[in-house]
Parts: structure tokens; C-alpha cells; sequence
């Protein structure tokens, strides 16, 4: 689990394909904007004169790509990117993408956001047929199998298309070959986000659409579920084919509107500040409570604290002063200091909370041992009460489409009843927002929604290896 009890989402895509020779500096652009989706590793492919140039690295964006790396994209108009947070294969070098793969007659480069579930089955059946491998990641598996098919199929679209279709779990894929060609793929699920934008130059595509915002193009809509997207030449043209991932019960991951986005972004046409915003009010219609004032835990609790307060009537004040310069090398020698290391980078703000009855918000409580120092550290400071309201049901169940809630042993409402996690944590009370609640929160969402973690309900299939040589036929 990740180091500050909060669920991890895999990586951030970002492709662009534009008339002037800039792709390269977009898409370095874009990432940076896609930076909270993943820090441990980004790279960056171009098209550069007919031939694909790769840079990658572990670290942050800025880290990897100095002004001078980035002087090695010389002329680029088609450029793919990505920014890697590990769920499938560790943080080295290897496993960052994007990855370039070559094939009889070129290279397909390709960044891969979600979690293909038979990875390992896709692996073996290409090994099978030859194909050697250097990571440990399903993005590299994505890239060798989407290089195999268009040498079978005997085109890049078309093998992109039949690779897509022999892959199940969450995938939304960026893809440019040597000929200036940019192709987005998301799954028949549409379980990961996957945008379009545009402007006088061209197009791009990415996980969120405040990239786009960073990079001078506008929104013009979502890759749909199952829809291929191929920008060329200037032109974008669309086309609907055949993936798997439409089981009843499963669709676009709601968490990306509880967590993982940004809330300046806008996916499958619905703002996810709105989206957070509403589970404020729905929260404080399901569990009101006397208090004085209402504290988001920054950032991500912030926006449905705002939608608590405003329902409410109570008034809503910063309730902590968060240092955002602790780098994520940080270390704590002892364990003391491990223990009081949340209060290195959310500091309480005695002003606002002394002597008073708080309802403090967030997102989302996993392990719960994060949100117990925090409590603790407002009582510390004079909170005479501290009444915690999350923004998303109780954790039941891992997902295994791209998040790294990977065991039920590590979630503590797995263990624990409410009123038991209540005292646990050492609030006075605790709701979590109900299913339907936030369903209705998300109400302006195109697509339906995915909430398996939270109920258990899950459909996506994993095929066995001897079906796969019948996929690829």
C-alpha cells in the first residue's frame, strides 16, 4: 500500500500529433500537468524525421527531462508520454514507459494506463512464439503484443485493433508509429480515462483533460469504450470495434471522481470538482452533526468539504497548512519519526480549530493509519471534537484493474465495524457516504460506473491461455 494510506492509480498517458515541430515540448508539458498520477518514473517518445527517439528515467518529470534532454527531440510533430506509478512490476528503469518495440517493417511505441489481467498469459504466449522481454511490467507485454499483431495483420491499426482485443482488464493505450501517426485505444470498458483535445495545430490525447489546459489545446471529448482514434495528417477519425469489458455491472472507475483526478479536469462530461463537490452535500444530508467548522484533509478532501459546508451551513476553514516541499526521498530515521511524519506535511492551524467541534473530510480511509494521526494531531491542537466524514463508502474488496488495493488484508474496514473504526482512529463519529449517495454525486458522468471495491460486484474476465491462439486467428 502506498506510504500515505491513500489508493495509487497506475500511470498518466499523454499523445499528440501537431504541424509545428513542438510534440516533444507538449507532451512534456502535458506530463507535468498529469504529475499526480504517477511519480516514480515518466518518459517520453517522439517521431523525430521518420524515426522514434525514446527518453526515459525513475523520478519525477522535471527529473527526468532537463532542458537539455529535451534539446534530443529535435523537430518532433507526433510525441507519446507517460508517468508511471507501479502496480504491476517495480519502479526500475525498465519498467517506465513508454516502450518502443520493433518489428519486421518498423517501431510502434506505446504508454499504457490500467492493469491487463492476463498479462502474464499474453507473456507467455508471445514467448512462445519467440518474443524475449526485459521488464516486468504489462505495458512492455501491451507493446510486444501490439507489435506482433500488426506484423500478422499486416498493418498498424489493424493490429493495434486485433491486439486489443485479445487483452482483458483496463487498458487505454497512446500509440505512434514511424510514419507520424498518433492512435488512442481505450477499453470496451472504458475503466480508465482517456480524453481528447484540439487546437489550430493538431490534436492530443491524454488520461485528464487539465493537460490540455497546460498545453494550449481545448477539450473535444473522451475516447469512447472500445473506440479506436487515429489523428494523422491533421485528421482524427473514430471507429467503434469489437473489445471485451461490457459484463454487466462494470464501467468507468468511480474513483477517479472520488480520488485520482484532478478536480480542475473534466472526464466523460462531468466535472470532477462538481462530482466531489456533490458527495460534500451528500455527506452532510446522510450525516449531519453539531459543529463549528468544516476542514478538508488537503487536497483531496478539500473540494467535498466545501459541498459539506455549504449543505450544512456550518462554515468551512482551513484546518491544516500543508508543506508541500517534502520530497518524496524524504526519510525517517526512527521510528518515532515515521510515526509523527504526517505532521511534516499537514501541520494543524490552531486558529481555526481550537476549542471548537470539527467535521473533518476526505476522500477515502484504506488502512486508517494515516487518518489516526491526523485526528490525533487535531485533538492535539484543541479540537474539542473531531466527527470524520469520508467521501466514499468503506473499502471491502481489492481491485485489480490499476490500483494497488491488492489485498482485503489491508483494509481496515475488512476488520473493523464503523463504530469500531470510529474509536480506532479516535473520532467521535464516522459516516461514510452510501453507494447511492455518491452514485447520485456522479449523476453527470456519460458512462456507467465500476464500483467493485466497494461492493464486490466485478465482471471482468480472465481468459486462459489456450483461448488465445482462437483471439488471434
Amino acid at each position: 500500500m502506498a506510504a500515505n494510506d491513500k489508493p495509487r492509480e497506475e500511470c498518466a498517458v499523454f499523445g499528440v500529433n501537431v504541424t509545428v515541430p513542438e510534440a516533444a515540448g507538449i507532451a512534456y508539458n502535458g506530463l507535468l500537468a498529469l504529475q499526480h498520477r504517477g511519480q516514480e518514473g515518466a518518459g517520453i517518445a517522439a517521431v523525430c524525421s521518420n524515426r522514434i527517439v525514446c527518453r526515459k528515467g525513475v523520478g519525477l518529470v522535471s527529473e527526468v527531462f532537463s532542458g537539455e534532454r529535451l534539446g534530443e527531440f529535435a523537430h518532433s510533430n507526433v510525441a507519446v508520454g507517460h508517468a508511471r506509478y507501479s502496480t504491476t512490476g517495480g519502479n526500475t528503469p525498465e519498467n517506465v514507459g513508454p516502450f518502443v518495440t520493433e518489428y519486421l517493417t518498423g517501431r510502434i511505441v506505446i504508454a499504457h494506463n490500467g492493469n491487463v489481467t492476463n498479462a502474464l498469459e499474453l507473456r507467455e504466449w508471445l514467448m512462445d512464439k519467440g518474443l524475449r522481454f526485459y521488464a516486468t511490467s504489462d505495458s512492455e507485454v501491451v507493446s510486444a503484443l501490439c507489435a506482433y499483431m500488426i506484423t500478422k495483420e499486416r498493418g498498424t491499426v489493424r493490429g493495434i485493433i486485433a491486439a486489443a482485443g485479445m487483452m482483458r482488464g483496463a487498458f487505454s493505450l497512446v500509440a505512434a508509429s514511424g510514419k507520424n501517426k498518433l492512435i488512442a485505444v481505450r477499453d470496451g470498458t472504458g475503466f480508465r480515462p482517456l480524453c481528447i483535445g484540439r487546437n489550430a495545430s493538431g490534436y492530443a490525447v491524454a488520461s485528464e483533460s487539465c493537460a490540455f489546459d497546460a498545453c494550449g489545446f481545448e477539450l473535444a471529448g473522451d475516447v469512447l469504450p472500445g473506440e479506436v482514434v487515429v489523428i494523422e495528417n491533421g485528421e482524427i477519425t473514430r471507429r467503434e470495434v469489437a473489445l471485451a469489458g461490457n459484463e454487466p455491472g462494470h464501467g468507468f472507475c468511480i474513483f477517479e471522481y472520488v480520488y485520482f483526478s484532478r478536480p480542475d479536469s473534466i472526464i466523460n462530461g462531468l466535472s470532477v470538482y462538481k462530482a466531489r463537490y456533490n458527495m460534500g452535500l451528500a455527506l452532510a444530508r446522510e450525516y449531519p452533526v453539531r459543529a463549528d467548522v468544516v476542514c478538508g484533509v488537503p487536497d483531496s478532501g478539500l473540494d467535498a468539504a466545501c459541498g459539506y459546508s455549504a449543505e450544512s451551513g456550518i462554515p468551512q476553514a482551513a484546518g491544516f497548512v500543508k508543506n508541500r516541499y517534502i520530497g518524496r526521498s524524504f526519510i525517517y530515521p526512527t521510528q518515532t519519526e515515521r510515526d509523527s511524519a504526517v505532521r511534516l506535511k499537514l501541520n494543524p492551524l490552531l486558529e481555526n480549530i481550537g476549542g471548537k467541534r470539527v467535521v473533518l473530510v476526505d476522500d477515502s480511509i484504506v488502512r486508517g493509519t494515516t487518518i489516526e494521526k491526523i485526528v490525533k494531531s487535531l485533538k492535539n491542537a484543541g479540537a474539542v471534537e473531531v466527527h470524520m466524514r469520508v467521501s466514499s463508502p468503506p473499502f471491502y474488496h481489492p481491485c485489480h484493474y490499476g490500483t494497488d488495493i491488492d489485498s482485503e488484508e489491508n483494509l481496515i474496514a475488512t476488520k473493523m465495524g464503523i463504530g469500531e473504526i470510529a474509536r480506532a482512529i479516535g473520532a467521535d463519529s464516522l459516516g461514510y457516504i452510501s453507494i447511492d449517495g455518491m452514485r447520485a454525486a456522479c449523476a453527470g458522468c456519460s458512462l456507467p460506473f465500476c464500483t467493485a471495491c466497494f461492493t464486490g460486484n466485478r465482471g471482468l474476465s480472465r481468459p486462459r491461455k489456450e483461448v488465445l491462439e482462437q483471439e488471434a486467428i
